[in-house]
């Protein structure tokens, strides 16, 4: 597993049982909410053990309050990729409460040229979905989230529907008192991630790749795709300062093929070989995609990953058709909660690799997206790093970090407490 910068510290075995008690956020024993119910006319004791697919069909939700607020974080230092720069997140912060008191809270992350809302769509679309929820009467956890795919359909409209229903699952784990990576499998609590250095000079990129040596990061993730001549120069400035590194190449579409290629042959005459090279072409040129997959693939020993070019389900079954790439990177933002666990069975029934990587988040999405990696357990590529590159963090809770590793809690929900004021 080390060969792709992933470890996975085992702490549970994934078919443990677990008492609901034993997860508060208190360490109290707690029993169900006495409102807590299940679907109509069925008669069934309170569970002992409890999956995220029989919580969807059983459990009811009751949605007291839900809002949401702009959530502005400044960056350490500007954040720059092939197709855009960011010098602060201007994403949306959703909190949603139950009747019984429960809250749970979610993050619609807006990214420019990704994401398809920006942030006074996101709030507008943001609101409209929390009114709905408001006003609804009480439903199973799944009908919810069936109503919010219908209010925040498609990638249109995909951050905040994913803000949403992270925002009603984590709720809802919080009530059952089952931290999310145990609603996920249980599979691990920790997670490994690798950390990005954006685009800049190389005598800066350098000074990063030593910094994050020194903390712990064995997986360097590089931004490159904007000048093919300065990328070779920033990766031979690094490979001299971290030379045990491993490198992933993320072009964010920036390359043509054959500048892909090109990249791949330099790389190999300097004895480099990514562990992946992420969306090197246009999200819509997939015979470009497909084009650099087999040549990186056969000649260079390289796996590529759709990132861009994956934004639904429809959007993988023609990854898998065509053999257009090795690895599909699952962002929440690009396809929700619920997309994602669809397009991850998918991938794992075709073979595909799994990464989970973000936009620009806080770690109220990086929380969740932590928690949905360490609980399956399916991921090859864990690339969840972006708080660590905010110069403040209004979210507290949640994991714990060291280096590179997120330990997360057996507190409740996804234990994130967002100072909801300091927003406002």
């Amino acid at each position: 597993m080390s060969s792709i910068g992933l470890s996975l510290k085992l702490t549970l075995p994934s078919d443990a049982p677990f008492p609901i008690s034993a997860f508060h956020s208190d360490s109290k024993p707690r029993k169900l909410s006495p409102t807590l119910r299940f679907g109509p006319r069925m008669a069934v004791a309170a569970p002992t053990n409890f999956g995220f697919k029989d919580l969807m069909e059983t459990i009811m939700v009751d949605v007291h309050r839900a809002e949401n607020r702009p959530l502005n974080v400044p960056l350490i230092a500007p954040f720059t990729i092939a197709t855009c720069r960011l010098e602060k997140v201007e994403n949306v912060a959703i909190r949603i409460e139950l009747k019984n008191g429960c809250v749970g809270w979610g993050e619609a992350p807006i990214l420019p040229f990704v994401t398809a809302e920006d942030q006074p769509i996101a709030i507008a679309k943001a609101t409209e979905a929390c009114e709905f929820l408001r006003r609804c009467p009480e439903m199973t956890l799944s009908s919810a989230l069936g109503e919010i795919s219908g209010i925040l359909p498609g990638h249109e409209f995909a951050s905040v529907r994913a803000g949403v229903e992270m925002a009603l699952i984590d709720a809802v784990a919080s009530d059952i008192g089952v931290p999310l990576w145990r609603l996920f499998g249980g599979v691990s609590n920790t997670i490994t991630t690798d950390i990005t250095i954006p685009i800049v000079p190389p005598a800066e990129a350098a000074a990063l790749a030593s910094k994050y040596c020194k903390q712990g990061f064995g997986t360097l993730k590089l931004k490159v795709g904007k000048n093919l001549n300065t990328d070779i120069e920033v990766l031979q400035a690094i490979r001299e300062i971290h030379p045990d590194c491993l490198f992933i190449l993320d072009a964010n579409e920036g390359y043509k093929p054959m500048e892909a290629v090109e990249v791949l042959e330099k790389l190999h005459e300097m004895g480099v070989t990514p562990i992946l090279f992420e969306q090197p072409v246009h999200r819509d040129d997939w015979d470009g995609l497909g084009y650099v997959t087999h040549i990186a693939r056969n000649k260079y020993g390289v796996s590529v990953a759709a990132d861009e070019s994956c934004r639904s389900v429809t959007d993988v079954k023609k990854i898998v058709e065509g053999d257009l790439a090795d690895v599909i990177n699952i962002k929440l933002a690009k396809v929700g909660v619920v997309g994602a666990l669809e397009i991850i069975e998918i991938a794992k029934a075709s073979g595909l690799k799994l990464m989970i990587g973000g936009m620009i988040e806080t770690r109220l999405a990086m929380g969740f997206s932590g928690h949905l990696a360490a609980g399956l357990g399916v991921f090859q590529f864990i690339d969840l790093d972006t708080p660590l590159l905010l110069s403040e963090d209004p979210v507290h809770g949640g994991y714990k970090v060291s280096g590179a590793v997120y330990e997360f809690t057996n507190s409740r929900g996804h234990g994130g407490f967002l100072h909801w004021d300091e927003i406002a």
